[in-house]
């Protein structure tokens, strides 16, 4: 069955950047479009970033300019490359993917704080 299991989460001063991951597995995956999500505290979950199976991407408002989505379909790999955090990114961040049923990972939390 689809896996998705997000890595690299992790507490980061004001300003830090993190990377995370998130390891595709049971899927084709260099046929479908991926994404990041986050929830934040006392928030409902929203869109980060998204890339098409072609490596088109799209982001976010609050993170254009900051993060960057990309993959690797050799290695059936996502990645986020957060620069410039915030405290106001500080959330759980899944990785997603849907065709016939949505998945999601188990989520992996980041922290931005002094």
């Amino acid at each position: 069955q689809v896996q998705l299991v997000e890595s690299g989460g992790g507490l980061v001063e004001p300003g830090g950047s993190l990377r995370l991951s998130c390891a595709a597995s049971g899927m084709i995956f260099s046929i479908y479009a991926m994404g990041w999500y986050r929830q934040g505290p006392g928030k409902q979950r929203e869109l980060v970033a998204r890339i098409s199976s072609r490596g088109i991407t799209n982001y976010a408002d609050s993170v254009k300019g900051r993060f960057t989505i990309s993959r690797d379909n050799a290695k059936n790999m996502m990645y986020l490359q957060m620069n410039s955090l915030k405290p106001e990114d500080t959330a759980v961040y899944y990785c997603n993917t849907q065709f016939e049923n949505t998945y999601w990972g188990q989520g992996t939390q980041v922290t931005v704080s002094s």
